[in-house]
Parts: structure tokens; C-alpha cells; sequence
């Protein structure tokens, strides 16, 4: 019985060529679409739960209490992971991490830059990354120790043994190499190639009010981790009563997921692309199923017959619906091998987007256990209806030649409801699409607060600093740049931040206000290109006393309440000698921090040029890599373009905006098929009406508006149900940033016209073909 349904099952496919290659050409779609995503998702799902530890690591946060708000943080004091593993016995473990820093590798005749962290010596004992060569717990012993990467290993020493070999750092330090890691993998918060121990005193080791760097921290197995950041709240207080930050664990594992807080609380974070992608994977499956059962359904008058008579010759209605499940199911899984080859061929494009390395496990049992249960249960969620459809016909209505589907009208409902929830989630995402694109331009087009063409970054490394005067000497002599300063960190990203800062006239409600903090050489107004409101910009030449002189920007200025500014003091000895309107350090989308920059020759690891924008660019580079070659030849000439890097805060919304985009697109089109189908029964069933609509006069294009028309109905109806759907979504999307768009009602009506245009050309081509369609053969059948 089963060889025959099978037998029949392919039969129909071939009988019905152009039928079955829209059926599967839906569903393979929405099967490639859905696995595509399932994918990502659990590459999202796995960042940071490998670690043997797992279930006991927790990175150390700090809570900053304003007034009417709550701020947070990860960046933190130095003696605080030592004053946690001290004063705490459910603290197993303590580890900081200092930020990313490239350094200059030197083996023999190579000279190779990696990215890579200090850390403390626990570092590896507690996040169990995979050691091919070398002892995790005694691999830090000594200062000089170093950790490397197999790649950056093969790079260094070829396929020689690197363990304890000596490899030179920065020009001067030599390290010894103790151990191998196995390069990282992709779901991993860290990027690094290579790892060195903390020097004590390095980076302000024993300042409370001063955060460097990130902490971690392993539980004991039976903390309670609840109790454990009740306990721990108030330890910064405890040790410097100037302080204003409390402190929190929080979970390494809800990190990626979970990391955006709002008000001192976590409130979601990348957990909520996760859900909406989630959410779009079982929408366009559910749609391509829909397209299955409208495709069928609209078949079924065809098959009526068929149907009557296998009932007259005793087939039951339960070995009816068995075939049609089975012919559903052949479908899914022709649908399902299609849908592989789709993948695969699309993977590449999709990790691009994603700025993933996503691989499908086909070796794993796993993945074919899962992926042929998720056929099977898409098969028989397509088919489920047409089955009992088809399966109810009576045979003697059947064989008598009624038009069971115009009989029973109540059929035509479900269709229509369906058509329209395809396009209502279709224009939902058009709408979401418009909108989140239109986001990321009005974030691109605000005011950066500082000119960010023709400005450059140049890590401070080797002998720039001792030779920073001649190095900006031969930079204004040979016309390559205009401007030039020495600053305490990158210009775009927060490096540091800072509280317990007194002033004259300082209410109580200001005693927790956070600044972010900069130290600079001099010129770094004109370098930047700021804009000075006050007072005059930082210049040693000019004022040998700068280096107890500061700037504030404009947040800073509206927030400590300080009239007439420059002159006055902060913490007794910094005295205001300039005020500059804001400029963007963080996120495009968030307010402005308050900001000091202090006045400092030496508190420098980068430089600042403005390149001559009267020169060609290729021009300036080429002087600038022989200037660097002559006062740092030990290096090579790094630079990254300032306004390239500020681009990169827009990727995250600019990523969320292609992925929609694309699913939006695979959405009407599988949509479209839906409409194809439900024109298809339509045509079919009002085949007799057109026929006689035609013998008694009426034109082509009449019948086409009027088979038309019903269709543009429906999405109209679509349009009505989604746009309160779309603005409500999209309004809570926006909540997340502060410097946002009103939606606007030009969106929806974007939105509605490409849908409704979408639609009547769909619906067009067969409203069309049925419409010259020989009348005489129609009625004729009839």
C-alpha cells in the first residue's frame, strides 16, 4: 500500500510540474531560511559556555547611583579582584583583564604585530581555553612569561617547537614562551593571540576611584550568588569613602545575551535579536506551509474525482488522508534536500552578513536527527489541511460533477485570512526595514561634535614618545598634517572613567557624577577639530603650567552647575581653562557623558594627526610611514582612519537592518507564491463566470481588474492590520536609543505601496491568463 502511495505521490509531482515546482520551491525557502537561522542562533546561544567552570564565572560590574538615574559599568578598579578573593571565602578565583593592546613580535628576521591581553596569572586556570602545549597553572610563574596562539606560534616559529623559546616584545622586553593555546573560537567574548602577566603597579594598581580594567570572578560550587553581591555591594565604599560605585556579579554566560542595562537593571540586550530572528524563522516557514496548503487546495477540485472514487471502491477517509500526508511529506523532504543545497550555497553570503564562521554539522547525528524531525513535522504541517480537505469530499456529489469548492463557501475564508496574514507580516517587516535604516541614517548625519575627515590614529609604541617633538617637527615642515597631539587613549571609545571629583559651589545630588577622562599633550582642540564655547584650548608652549590645566565639554558644564568656568577648579589643583561643545565618544544613539580632559605630556598611548586635507591622502600616508620609518624604525607604520572607525559604530544596527532586509525580501516573496496560489483557485474555480463574462462582451482587461480587485483588497485589509502592529514594534525598538526618529506615517505608506504594487503584479500575470483564455473550452468543461 505504502509503494502505491508513493507510486501516486511522485506521479502527481510529474503530472503537475509547474504546481510541484512552487510547492517545493516555498517550502525548500522557508526550510533554508529557517536552518540558516537556527544556526545563528546557536552559535549565540554557545558564546562562553564552554568553559569547564562555566556555571561559576561572573565578570564584576559596578552600579552608579545619580540622581533620577542609575548608570552602569564593567571597566573597574585595580585592587579590587584582590580585595574580593581576600575578604570573601566564597570567592574561588579572581582574574583582571587589561584591555586589548598590539604589541611588536620579534623572532629572528620577523617582526609580527598581534592583538592580545595582561592578565592575572589565574587567568587560565579559570576560563579553561585549550591548552595543546604548555601548563595552564604554572604558565604565568614569571613576569616574562608569555602565552601564545597556535597561529601566531606558526607565524613566529614556523613548525619548530616554541615552548621556551625567547621571543622579543616591543624592541626591548624578551618572553618566554610557556604555553600553546588553541586558537580561540568564534562564540568567545575575548579576541587575543596572545596573553602576558600583570606587572603590579602597571596601570594604577591601587586606586579605588580610577577603573582599568575588566574583573572576573570564579565562585566557590556552593556560593549563592544572590548572597554573595549582597555581601559584596558596598566594597568599593568600604575602602575609599569617595567612591560611589556598587558592585554586582553578573553571570558570564548571560553576557553576550543579556549585557544592556538600563537604570542599574539588565533589561535585555542581543537576546532580543535572537527572539525577533527566532520569531522570522517560524514566519517564513509557517508562510511557505500556508503556500503549501493554498497551492493544494486550490488543486483540489482536480483530485475531487479521484477522491470519489476510491471512496466508491472502499478506501476509508483515514487511508485518504494517509496518502495525501505522505504525498505532503515526499514534498517536505524533496523540499528539505533542496533546501541543504540552498544552504550551502548561501552560507558564505550569510556569514559575511553576520560576521560569522557558521558551519552546518553534517557529521554530527544530531544535526540529521533534528533537521529530518523538522522536515517530517513541516511536512505534515503543510499538509494537514488539504489532507482533511480533500479527504472529506463526499463521492456522490463528487462523481456527479458538483463544484464542491463554490458549494461550500465557508472554504474561501480561511484562504483569504491566510493571504492576508502573509502580508500583514510582509509589510511588517517592509515597515521595520524602512525604519531601521532610516535609524542608522539619522544617527550618521548627527553632528559628530569634531571634524572626523582626514584625522588619523597612530599607536604610541617604541620611540615615538621619545622622539613625539621631532616626529611632529618633520610632520608640519613637510605640509603632511596641519595639527598633532599625544592622548591617554583612542578617541573613539570610552577608555576610562572616573568619579569623586570635587569643585567649588558642588551640591550633594553631584558628589557620584562620572566623567570620562582623557589626558592630552596640548593642540587637542585644534587637532580634533572641536569647537571651544569658553576659554582656550590646552598648549604647553604657550603656558608651561598646563599640566595642572583642563578642559570640560558642554554635558560636563551643564552638569556640576558651574557659572562662568574657566578659572575654577576642579580638586583643588585643575584649573578650567577651556570648555568645548560635545563630541561623540560612545554610541551615535546615546546622550553625551560629561568629560574632562586633562593636560599631560607623558599619560600617552596614541597619537592624534590631522592630515593636510590640501594634500592628496596617499601623499601624506607615504610621508608619514618615512617619518616613522627614520624616528621609530623598529616598527611598522600603523594607522587606522578615524572616521572609518567611527563607521563602526553603526555595524550592530547596520547588521539587524541587511538581516531584515533579507528576510523581509524572502517573506513577500514567499507571500507572492501564496497570492500565485490563491489567484490560481480562484481562476479556476470562476472559470465558467469568466467564460460567460466573456461570450457576452466583456474585455480583457475588465476581467483582469476584476479578479484583480479582490487581491488588492485583501492587502489592503493586510495594510490596516499591520500598521498599528509595525508602529508598535517599532516604537519599542526605539525606546533603546536615546537620539532616535519618529516613525512617521510615510513609512506605512511606503511600506503599503510596494506591497499593493507587489501584489497586483502577482496576481496579474494569472488574472490575465485566465482572462484570454478560449471561453468555449471553459464552458464546454463546465
Amino acid at each position: 500500500m505504502i509503494k502505491s502511495y508513493i507510486k501516486i505521490a511522485f506521479r502527481n509531482l510529474r503530472n503537475k510540474i509547474a504546481f510541484s515546482i512552487i510547492n517545493i520551491t516555498g517550502l525548500a525557502i522557508g526550510i533554508a531560511g529557517a536552518t540558516l537561522i537556527f544556526a545563528w542562533v546557536q552559535n549565540e546561544y554557545s558564546y562562553d559556555t564552554f568553559y569547564a567552570n562555566e556555571n561559576s564565572l561572573y565578570k564584576v560590574w559596578n552600579r552608579y547611583v545619580t540622581p533620577g538615574y542609575t548608570g552602569t559599568g564593567d571597566v573597574t578598579p585595580g585592587p579590587l579582584g584582590k580585595a574580593l578573593k581576600d575578604e570573601y571565602p566564597e570567592v574561588k578565583n579572581t582574574a583582571r583583564v587589561y584591555w586589548s593592546t598590539d604589541r611588536l613580535f620579534n623572532y629572528g628576521d620577523k617582526f609580527i604585530k598581534a592583538k592580545g591581553n595582561d592578565v592575572d596569572k589565574p587567568f587560565l586556570s579559570m576560563f579553561t581555553f585549550p591548552m595543546l602545549e604548555g601548563n595552564a597553572v604554572h604558565a604565568f610563574d614569571n613576569v616574562n612569561n608569555i602565552v601564545i596562539t597556535k597561529t601566531l606560534a606558526t607565524k613566529l616559529f614556523g613548525n619548530s617547537d616554541p615552548i621556551n623559546k625567547l621571543v622579543k616584545i616591543n624592541d626591548k622586553d624578551l618572553y618566554k614562551v610557556t604555553g600553546i593555546l588553541k586558537d580561540l573560537p568564534g562564540n568567545t567574548q575575548f579576541d587575543f593571540e596572545y596573553l602576558v602577566p600583570l606587572r603590579q603597579n602597571l596601570f594604577g594598581d591601587n586606586s579605588w576611584n580610577t577603573g582599568n580594567y575588566y574583573t572576573y570572578v570564579q565562585l566557590q560550587p556552593e556560593a549563592n550568588i544572590n548572597k554573595v553581591n549582597s555581601e559584596i555591594k558596598n566594597i568599593e565604599i568600604k575602602h575609599d569613602p569617595k567612591t560611589n560605585g556598587e558592585v554586582f556579579l553578573y553571570p558570564l554566560s548571560k553576557m553576550h545575551l543579556y549585557s544592556r542595562f538600563d537604570n542599574g537593571r539588565p533589561v535585555g540586550g542581543r537576546i532580543e535579536i535572537v527572539h525577533l530572528l527566532l520569531a522570522i524563522s517560524g514566519i517564513i516557514l509557517l508562510i511557505a506551509c500556508i503556500n503549501f496548503m493554498n497551492l493544494s487546495t486550490a488543486q483540489s477540485q482536480k483530485r475531487a474525482k479521484e477522491v470519489g472514487v476510491r471512496k466508491v471502491m472502499g478506501a476509508s477517509r483515514t487511508s485518504l488522508i494517509f496518502q495525501f500526508l505522505n504525498e505532503s511529506l515526499i514534498i517536505a523532504f524533496i523540499a528539505g534536500l533542496i533546501a541543504l543545497i540552498m544552504v550551502e550555497i548561501s552560507l558564505p553570503a550569510f556569514n559575511q552578513l553576520t560576521e560569522k564562521k557558521l558551519t552546518i554539522g553534517y557529521s554530527d547525528p544530531l544535526f540529521w536527527f533534528g533537521f529530518i524531525g523538522f522536515i517530517f513535522f513541516t511536512g505534515l504541517l503543510a499538509g494537514s489541511y488539504p489532507a482533511f480537505l480533500l479527504s472529506g469530499f463526499r463521492p456522490v456529489k463528487v462523481l456527479k460533477g458538483s463544484n464542491l469548492l463554490t458549494s461550500a463557501k465557508r472554504l474561501f475564508n480561511p484562504r483569504k485570512v491566510l493571504v492576508v496574514l502573509q502580508f500583514s507580516v510582509a509589510i511588517v517587516m517592509v515597515v521595520s526595514t524602512i525604519v531601521i535604516y532610516r535609524q542608522i541614517k539619522f544617527a550618521q548625519n548627527r553632528d559628530a561634535g569634531y571634524n572626523i575627515s582626514n584625522l588619523i590614529e597612530v599607536p604610541v609604541e617604541g620611540d615615538i614618545l621619545k622622539n613625539y617633538d621631532a616626529i611632529k617637527s618633520d610632520f608640519l615642515d613637510n605640509n603632511a598634517a596641519t595639527a598633532m597631539c599625544k592622548t591617554s587613549y583612542t578617541v573613539t571609545v570610552n577608555g576610562s572613567t572616573s568619579s569623586g571629583f570635587k569643585w567649588d559651589g558642588m551640591q550633594k545630588d553631584q558628589e557620584n557624577l562620572s566623567f570620562t577622562r582623557f589626558g592630552t599633550s596640548g593642540d587637542f582642540v585644534k587637532t580634533m577639530g572641536l569647537k571651544l564655547v569658553e576659554g582656550r584650548d590646552i598648549d604647553f608652549n604657550a603656558f608651561p603650567s598646563d599640566s595642572a590645566a583642563c578642559l570640560i565639554n558642554t554635558t560636563a558644564l551643564a552638569q556640576m552647575h558651574i557659572k562662568d568656568p574657566i578659572g575654577k577648579l576642579i580638586n583643588g589643583s585643575e584649573k578650567i581653562v577651556g570648555v568645548f561643545k560635545d563630541f561623540i565618544i560612545q554610541s551615535p544613539y546615546a546622550n553625551v557623558d560629561p568629560m574632562i580632559v586633562f593636560g599631560s605630556k607623558n599619560w600617552a598611548y596614541n597619537l592624534v594627526i590631522r592630515l593636510n586635507a590640501g594634500n592628496d591622502a596617499a601623499k601624506n600616508l607615504e610621508i608619514a610611514r618615512q617619518i616613522f620609518k627614520k624616528y621609530n624604525p623598529a616598527y611598522p607604520f600603523s594607522f587606522q582612519f578615524i572616521d572609518r572607525e567611527y563607521q563602526q559604530k553603526f555595524n550592530d544596527q547596520q547588521q539587524t537592518g541587511s538581516l531584515a532586509f533579507v528576510f523581509a525580501c524572502l517573506t513577500i516573496f514567499i507571500s507572492c507564491l501564496g497570492l500565485f496560489g490563491l489567484a490560481s483557485y480562484m481562476a479556476e474555480n470562476r472559470s465558467k463566470e469568466i467564460g460567460i463574462r466573456k461570450v457576452l462582451g466583456a474585455s480583457v482587461a475588465g476581467i483582469a481588474q476584476m479578479l484583480t480587485r479582490e487581491f488588492v483588497f485583501l492587502v489592503v485589509i493586510a495594510i490596516i492590520i499591520a500598521s498599528p502592529v509595525a508602529w508598535w514594534a517599532m516604537n519599542k525598538w526605539l525606546q533603546d536609543f536615546t537620539y532616535r526618529i519618529d516613525v512617521g506615517w510615510f513609512t506605512f505608506v511606503a511600506a503599503g505601496s510596494v506591497a499593493i504594487i507587489i501584489a497586483v503584479v502577482t496576481v496579474s500575470m494569472q488574472a490575465i491568463k485566465a482572462a484570454i483564455a478560449n471561453p468555449v473550452k471553459s464552458i464546454k468543461t463546465e
